[in-house]
């Protein structure tokens, strides 16, 4: 038996990306920092930033790839579902190149629309009506945009 499961809640650590494949398919990417904490070198606590690159298509009738480059941007706080992803290529000057990423099946907005508006460096976007605003399943908790500043994130 295999599993290959992600599951990430993090802010955006710059505005997403939306592209179009030459089909004609959209594709959202975007990084995302989560943090843990763990003992540094000298014993004391120490806390950890991670970057995630996320890649995001839409599935069937959903249309995550361009509701995620449409309302999030840089701080946004998200749940990320999906699985991870190794692609590798020949660049332009012939090297071999490899990237490990997260290829989102579920993107969920943590925040209501009120806390995301404004949040971002540009302009600010309006999520649709429903509070929480979600992409997928699942409900906000109270506090959870409450522990990463958007101006800490060093992107």
């Amino acid at each position: 038996m295999n599993l290959n499961k992600v599951m990430l809640i993090g802010r955006l650590t710059r505005d997403p990306e939306m592209r179009y494949t030459p089909s004609g398919a959209p594709v959202t990417t975007f990084s995302l920092a989560t943090n843990r904490y763990g003992q540094g070198p000298d014993g004391e606590k120490k806390e950890y930033t991670d970057y995630h690159n996320v890649v995001v298509w839409n599935i069937g009738k959903r249309n995550l790839a361009e509701i995620t480059g449409q309302y999030l941007h840089k701080g946004s706080l998200v749940y990320i579902e999906g699985r991870l992803q190794t692609r590798s290529w020949e660049g332009q000057d012939g090297q071999k190149r490899k990237t490990t990423e997260v290829n989102a099946t579920e993107v969920q907005f943590l925040e209501p629309r009120s806390q995301s508006q404004g949040q971002g460096q540009g302009q600010a976007r309006e999520a649709p009506a429903a509070e929480p605003v979600a992409a997928g399943l699942g409900a906000q908790p109270e506090d959870a945009s409450r522990d990463v500043d958007p101006e800490d994130i060093p992107f």
